[in-house]
């Protein structure tokens, strides 16, 4: 995949888990199944994050 695209789907992940980190303090309390269905994701965000800088940091080398 091309660095700049891998770039690119970073800032997007990093701004869906920014969002998502947001909603979940904005939903503390409120719906615990939704609460655990947010962090879920979350963390798969976090997770695509890292594996795609990775792989950033591998082609760059």
């Amino acid at each position: 995949m091309d660095a700049a695209l891998l770039r690119d789907r970073i800032g997007q992940l990093q701004e869906e888990h920014h969002s998502l980190d947001t909603l979940i303090d904005k939903l503390s309390g409120i719906d615990d199944l939704e609460l655990r269905r947010l962090k879920k994701r979350k963390l798969k965000v976090k997770d695509t994050i890292l594996l795609l800088q990775l792989q950033l940091d591998s082609d760059a080398h």
